[in-house]
C-alpha cells in the first residue's frame, strides 16, 4: 500500500520514551489530534502497513534502536520508503539521522562543539513554510537537545535564535549569567560549553525526504507543556497532512461502568507517596526544582532526569488506575503494581541515601555526572544508574515495569486503543 497524506493512522511509539512519550501523549491529546500507539515489536510484524505517519517522541535514540532490532529498523525503513512520514523530536529525530537508522542525511554535532545541557524556552529563527502559520513570536521549548549538522538536499525548517532568560545551562540560568558578566569562566570551571549563543543559527527543525516518504526532525520540543506555540505546530502539521481529530472513545458497555479495584488504587498510591516524598527530598535539600508540570531543574551532580521521570510516570499510573474498567485490567494492573512495588521501594530508599551524600559532597568538591572521590556515590550510582548516561542500572528495570503497564492502560483507555 502506498502511504501518503491523509492515508491511514498517525501511530506514535512507544518504546523507550517514557517521561517524554507521556508527554508526547497528553500533547496529542490536548491539541485534540488523532493517532494511536504502536510497540517496537508490532513495527517488525508489519504494523504500519496501514498509517500514514509515524511519531518518535523524545528518548535516548540508542535504546530505541535496540527496541526495534532489524526488523523493526527495517520496517521504519520500508514504511517510509514507500511514502511513509516519519515525524521526531529530540531523542526521536536523533534517530533518524546518520548516527540511528540512516533516514536523513543529518549528523550529530560533535561533543566539543555541543552546548550539551540547554534547557526552556528559545526563540527561532523560521523559514516560510505551512508548519508555521499562526505562529506570533516563535519561542518554543528545548530540552537538552542534541545539535544536528545536515547535509545537501535537507532543508532547514528553523534555526536557533537567542536563548530567552529563564532557560537553563545545566544549573545556571542564562538571564542571571548574563547579568554577572557572562559564560567564559564559568565553561573553563565546568568544563564543558555552557553558552547558548553557540547554538545560534545551528538546525532545530529540518525536512528531507527517504525513497517516497518524507522526514521531519525537530530538536525542539513540540510537546511541551503549557506551550501554544508548540500545540500550533502540532495541529498545523496534522491539518497540512490531513490526519484529523481524535474521536471521543465510546462510553457504553457494562466493563467501562466499573469501579476501579480498590486495592490496586491503594497500591498506586501508596507507592506516588512514596515517589512524591523523594522529590520532596530533593526540594528540601535545593537539589532541583520545578521548571513545569513534567521536567525538574536540577544541580549539578544529580541524575535529576532519572527522578522527575519517576515522579511523571507514577502520577500518570495513578491517575489511569482510577479510570474504570473491567475487573480482568483490575486485577492485571495490582499484579504489576506489586511487581513495581518490589524493585521501586529499595530503589526509593537507595535513591533517598544518595542524594543525601551526595548534598554533602557538593560542599568539599566539583560534583559531576561521571566524576565523585567519595566511592559510596559511585558505588550507589552504579547501581541505582548504571555509568551510562542513558537509562540503566536498577532505575531502567523499575521503569521499564512501570512502562508495560503504563502502556496497557493507556491502550484500554486511549480511544483509538493500539495499533
Amino acid at each position: 500500500m502506498t502511504k501518503g497524506a491523509g492515508r491511514g493512522a498517525v501511530a506514535l511509539l512507544w518504546d523507550e520514551s517514557f517521561l517524554w512519550g507521556v508527554m508526547a501523549y497528553k500533547a496529542l491529546r490536548g491539541a485534540g489530534l488523532r493517532f494511536r500507539l504502536i510497540r517496537a515489536a508490532d513495527i517488525g510484524a508489519g504494523g504500519l502497513s496501514d498509517c500514514s505517519a509515524l511519531l518518535v517522541p523524545g528518548g535516548w535514540a540508542s535504546n530505541k534502536i535496540k527496541a526495534l532490532g532489524e526488523p523493526g529498523i527495517a520496517g521504519i525503513r520500508q514504511f517510509v520508503n514507500e511514502g511513509g512520514m516519519y515525524v521526531g523530536f529530540c531523542g526521536g529525530a536523533g534517530l533518524a539521522t546518520r548516527d540511528g537508522i540512516g533516514l536523513l542525511d543529518a549528523g550529530r554535532t560533535p561533543t566539543g562543539r555541543r552546548v550539551p545541557s540547554f534547557s526552556g524556552r528559545v526563540r527561532l529563527k523560521l523559514r516560510r513554510d505551512p508548519l508555521w502559520d499562526g505562529i506570533g513570536d516563535p519561542v518554543f521549548h528545548a530540552w537538552w537537545p542534541s545539535q544536528l549538522v545536515v547535509g545537501e538536499g535537507v532543508d532547514l525548517l528553523a534555526t536557533y535564535g537567542e536563548a530567552l532568560a529563564d532557560a537553563f545551562s545545566s544549573d545556571l540560568n542564562v538571564g542571571d549569567v548574563l547579568d554577572a558578566g557572562g559564560w567564559e569562566k564559568l565553561e573553563e570551571y565546568y568544563g564543558i560549553n555552557l553558552d547558548p549563543r553557540r547554538m545560534l543559527d545551528q538546525p532545530s527543525v529540518v525536512r528531507g525526504t527517504y525513497g517516497r516518504g518524507t522526514v521531519l526532525l525537530s530538536l525542539i520540543h513540540f510537546d511541551s507543556p503549557g506551550d501554544p506555540n508548540g500545540a500550533r505546530v502540532l495541529r498545523n502539521l496534522w491539518s497540512m497532512c490531513g490526519w484529523g481529530g481524535t474521536p471521543e472513545r465510546a462510553k457504553d458497555g457494562a466493563s467501562r461502568r466499573k469501579a476501579p479495584c480498590s486495592a490496586s488504587l491503594c497500591a498506586a498510591h501508596d507507592l506516588k507517596e512514596k515517589v512524591d516524598g523523594l522529590i520532596d527530598l530533593g526540594v528540601r535539600n535545593f537539589l532541583w526544582f520545578r521548571q513545569n508540570p513534567f521536567l525538574l531543574q536540577w544541580r549539578r551532580g544529580v541524575r535529576g532526569l532519572e527522578y522527575c521521570t519517576l515522579k511523571v510516570m507514577m502520577d500518570e499510573l495513578t491517575q489511569l488506575t482510577a479510570e474504570p474498567g473491567p475487573a480482568r485490567l483490575s486485577a492485571s494492573t495490582e499484579a504489576h503494581l506489586a511487581d513495581i512495588g518490589e524493585l521501586l521501594v529499595p530503589f526509593l530508599q537507595d535513591a533517598r541515601l544518595l542524594l543525601l551524600r551526595e548534598r554533602r559532597a557538593m560542599l568539599r568538591e566539583k560534583l559531576t555526572f561521571g566524576n565523585t572521590g567519595d566511592p559510596v556515590v559511585r558505588a550507589t550510582r552504579e547501581r541505582l544508574f548504571s555509568t551510562a548516561k542513558s537509562h540503566g542500572g536498577l532505575f531502567k528495570q523499575v521503569i521499564d515495569r512501570m512502562d508495560s503497564l503504563l502502556f496497557s492502560l493507556l491502550a484500554y483507555h486511549h480511544p483509538d486503543g493500539p495499533a
